[in-house]
């Protein structure tokens, strides 16, 4: 009797204390906590990309709803009135979420305390000029990302998307190795929305229910989505877009070459360019890094190769992968066909004659 006595007491006071934890939390859940601010650094911040992204970064579509935000922008002198214009929209935006803005021309300014690094800026592209384009960026991201090194948090994360911005991105990691190589990523990430949407336009569906292609290698005019293992959500269930779409043909040549090109046709229509969907695709990018992948989803993302699907490590090469708490995984276990695997190796081949070009400069 007596050790029924006990368990019951122990059982009442468990008891006890669990309902005190839930009246705790809904409790709560009333009280208006606000989240420390972080220092989002945006290089380049002055051109079109950077006009259309700052006000999404400050609405939170980047890094969440309740996630408050100081806004470091970064552009060359001859750039500095422009970038106080653009700050006094930020400001007129009256954003809650915006908790300060600096201006400037001055990197290490630019780059003190920051947290999440968006590298904008970079020598615009000419057509047929890839090692000079190479050779132009060597310099500027050897200064930011000495910056970086100097006066960054230590585990901030850094996505480049100026091109070629797979080897501006090594260049980084060159000149900041106190960051670590996994919180270095580069942007494939439009080039996966243009896939999905691909799709979508061929099956006749939306876009929000085509996931899982995939951007294989680099962000460059060869470079390689694959729909081998994307799916399309059709109401009962998820079905395979190779076999909805059935024409390999199509996925082999018109899909490719769709994408591939993609960017050049808006520019074409709009005679500008195609600065919202890349903002947006930056958005998408760091909002899926920070705060995670949907379960059974993947993304494509530029980031350190470990060797996974036979690519040299220590490139940083585009693969499909999922991300929790901040940090990404490379899917595995993937089958690659013949075709797939001829794309793959040959973007392979492309980076590390870039890599070699730019080592050239910078030893």
């Amino acid at each position: 009797m007596e050790a029924l006595d006990w368990i019951q007491k122990i059982v009442i006071v468990l008891v006890c204390l669990y309902l005190s934890w839930r009246i705790i939390r809904y409790l709560w859940s009333f009280v208006d906590v606000e989240k420390d601010p972080l220092i989002v650094l945006v290089t380049g911040a002055a051109g079109q990309i950077g006009y259309a992204l700052l006000p999404m970064i400050a609405r939170g579509a980047m890094l969440g709803r309740d996630q408050p935000v100081i806004i470091h922008m970064l552009d060359i002198e001859p750039n500095a009135e422009t970038l106080i214009g653009v700050k006094m929209e930020l400001m007129d935006g009256a954003f809650p979420l915006l908790k300060g803005v600096i201006a400037t021309s001055d990197v290490i300014e630019a780059c003190k305390g920051v947290d999440v690094a968006i590298m904008l800026g970079g020598f615009p592209h000419r057509k047929d000029d890839n090692k000079d384009l190479i050779f132009s960026n060597v310099a500027i991201y050897k200064a930011q990302a000495s910056a970086l090194e100097q006066h960054a948090d230590p585990d901030c994360k850094v996505l480049v998307v100026a091109n070629p911005a797979n080897t501006n991105a090594l260049i980084l990691k060159e000149y900041a190795p106190s960051i670590p190589e996994e919180n270095i990523t580069s942007l494939t990430r439009l080039d996966h929305n243009r896939a999905l949407n691909q799709i979508a336009e061929k099956l006749n569906v939306n876009v929000g229910d085509v996931k899982n292609v995939i951007i294989w290698g680099n962000h460059s005019s060869n470079l390689y989505p694959d729909a081998n293992h994307a799916t399309v959500n059709t109401g009962v269930g998820h079905e395979s877009v190779k076999e909805l779409i059935d024409d390999d043909h199509w996925l082999n040549t018109n899909f490719i070459t769709n994408v591939q090109t993609r960017g050049q046709t808006i520019v074409k229509a709009r005679r500008l360019s195609c600065a919202s969907s890349a903002a947006i695709s930056v958005c998408d990018h760091m909002r899926d890094w920070i705060l995670g992948t949907p379960t059974g989803t993947w993304v494509s993302m530029g980031v350190y190769s470990d060797g996974s699907y036979g690519i040299q490590p220590g490139l940083i090469y585009s693969f499909p992968v999922t991300c929790e708490k901040g940090e990404w995984s490379i899917v595995q276990g993937l089958k690659i066909d013949e075709f797939a695997r001829g794309k793959m190796d040959a973007l392979q081949r492309e980076l590390i004659e870039e890599k070699r070009v730019a080592y050239s400069y910078l030893h």
